[in-house]
């Protein structure tokens, strides 16, 4: 099992004898990205003699608590943190995702309140021009009534003009039968005492017959005051009606305003989104330059490695054949006593063994990096539009650390062709001390490289110095794709936003069209509930005029009727020969 610790020392003598070094357990890995603590736990460790006190190391523990491998852990941290922050920008992603659904959810539960509250509110209304066509209805039959009424008035007074008529023709009947008598009289004829008397019954007859007009008259008042009270109950609802047709014709306005603000804000729309198009057809051109030029810097890398391998190759030729690295001075350890020789042989031995155990690592890391970026290759081929992103990010990080490893991993290499050299020498003249046989190594012709290495890292610097100028091309083209990314995410945001404020603006115009066409089909369902009303009230009012002026006519018929029978009764008194009948 895996675990982060740190390297702790204790110190020993004076002279630095028995110093002992223990690892103390800080976290245990679970799997692959988690991570736990435990329980302060220091083992002995004899193999991390050689690291500094205080450093954190990876050790891999057998289940017998002992040590099976330890490397630094500074690149591994590295490698986890980098994760932890890839991680940490993805949940920020989401966050920023789920943000965006709850204000989408939020604006659309508004959205749904306010056409409720408008459903609500035009239900009221409706409701009201219910009641208004109910009361409405109710008046119209009041009416109704009232013509009913009206008309049999009418009738009665047609019946009593007509019996006004009779009783006028049988008065002028009378009053020519009374110029006959007059004629007698002038004739010096006196009427006997049954004429006077019959005449006088005729006269108390027509006086009796005389048609009455007061009633009528009173009817027809309470007639007007009725269609008068019908017209002051009409007078607020044509009052309201013109009130609505002033706010009918207010809301059309604002309607058309409106529509004409909101055309003139989706050409602008169209034309920033035509903009924001042509922006991002210039995003994938630089895109796909930047591609371009990161594939042949990958070469250049690839070829600065190559040429960078092949001069440690050389350089390792080198310090093999004898050109390059250390040499030692042989008649020190001649001199020096044969157990601080072999103390010094031993620990050249363990300072081997250490890094090369160190580099064996190194290398095995390099492998598992060179197959993670296999597999990122790989999984990049096959993955969508919105993850490739991430994979190609996480693939250039993973290719960054393998270039890093590598880089270190070559001098390491050349420093441990130096110790094994050095440790050869050291063992060598050892065994000479010992009594033993030097094995004879045979010696390869010394061989001049410094002109090769000098070309060879002359090529390397002109590659380098070149791989840098196309970064630094790189690093702009990737800064200006980040900005024009930047103001096409932000173009595209207030776009969006635009978008919504359209939208909300459509909607409104909708629903005031939708309030303007109800407004006029309430004016126009008042108009015609409240026109035939009010052109039967005018009807009537133009009878009971009629009405009155007949009444009118009649009442002077009778007045004149009523003379007319006076005259008579005078006249008889000239006739009668017994006045006293008359007055009886």
């Amino acid at each position: 099992m895996l675990y982060l610790a740190e390297v702790q020392k204790q110190k020993g003598g004076l002279l630095g004898g028995g110093a002992k070094t223990e690892l103390k357990l800080l976290a245990c890995q679970r799997t692959d990205q988690n991570w736990s603590t435990v329980s302060e736990e220091v083992i002995s460790a004899e193999d991390a003699s050689k690291l500094n006190d205080g450093a954190l190391v990876l050790v891999e523990l057998n289940p017998n608590r002992q040590v099976q491998r330890i490397q630094e852990a500074g690149r591994p941290l590295v490698n986890i943190l980098q994760n932890f922050s890839r991680q940490l920008e993805k949940f920020k992603l989401k966050e920023d995702e789920i943000d965006q659904w709850k204000q989408s959810l939020t604006f659309q539960a508004q959205e749904l309140n306010r056409r409720e509250m408008d459903m609500e509110a035009r239900l009221e209304q409706l409701q009201q021009m219910e009641d208004d066509s109910q009361r409405l209805e109710a008046q119209q039959q009041e009416v109704e009534t009232s013509r009913a009424e009206i008309e049999n008035l009418q009738q009665e007074i047609e019946r009593n003009r007509q019996e006004l008529e009779g009783a006028w023709e049988h008065l002028r009947g009378e009053q020519r039968r009374l110029e006959e008598h007059k004629a007698d009289c002038q004739q010096g004829t006196v009427l006997d005492e049954e004429q006077s008397r019959v005449l006088s019954e005729l006269l108390d007859r027509l006086s009796s017959h005389v048609a009455p007009t007061e009633t009528l008259r009173d009817n027809l008042q309470v007639a007007f005051e009725f269609v008068e009270k019908q017209q002051a109950t009409l007078n607020p609802h044509w009052e309201k009606l013109e009130e609505q047709k002033t706010v009918a014709a207010q809301q059309q306005e604002e309607v058309n305003r409106l529509g004409q603000t909101l055309g003139d804000r989706l050409n602008a729309w169209e034309q920033a989104q035509n903009s924001l198009a042509q922006q991002a057809a210039e995003l994938k051109v630089n895109t796909a330059v930047l591609a371009s030029k990161q594939e042949y810097a990958q070469i250049l890398k690839a070829q600065l490695q190559s040429q960078e391998d092949l001069y440690q190759q050389i350089q390792a030729l080198a310090v093999i054949s004898g050109n390059v690295g250390p040499q030692i001075d042989v008649q020190p350890l001649e001199n020096m006593p044969l157990e601080e020789l072999q103390k010094l042989v031993q620990d050249l031995q363990e300072k081997f063994d250490i890094d090369s155990s160190f580099v064996h690592d190194q290398e095995q890391e390099l492998t598992y990096k060179q197959q993670t970026i296999d597999e990122l290759q790989s999984k990049a081929t096959q993955a969508s539009d919105q993850d490739v992103i991430n994979v190609e990010i996480e693939l250039a990080d993973e290719k960054d650390l393998y270039q890093m490893l590598n880089e270190t991993l070559v001098g390491q290499r050349r420093n441990l062709l130096e110790r094994q050299k050095l440790l050869k020498q050291h063992q060598n003249v050892l065994l000479r001390r010992q009594g033993h046989a030097v094995p004879d190594v045979p010696t390869d012709p010394k061989i001049d490289l410094s002109a090769i290495l000098l070309q060879s890292e002359t090529q390397r610097q002109q590659q380098s110095q070149e791989l840098q100028k196309l970064e630094r091309e790189i690093e702009q083209i990737r800064s200006g794709i980040e900005l024009a990314e930047g103001m096409i995410h932000n173009h595209t945001q207030e776009l969006e936003e635009k978008r919504q404020e359209l939208k909300t603006m459509e909607d409104n115009l909708l629903s005031l069209r939708t309030a303007t066409a109800e407004c006029w089909g309430r004016v126009n369902i008042y108009q015609e509930a409240l026109r035939p009303i009010q052109d039967g009230l005018d009807s009537l009012r133009e009878k009971l005029q009629g009405m009155t002026e007949s009444l009118a006519q009649v009442q002077e018929t009778g007045d004149y009727q009523l003379q007319a029978i006076a005259q008579m009764r005078h006249t008889l008194l000239s006739l009668m020969s017994q006045p006293q009948l008359l007055a009886s």
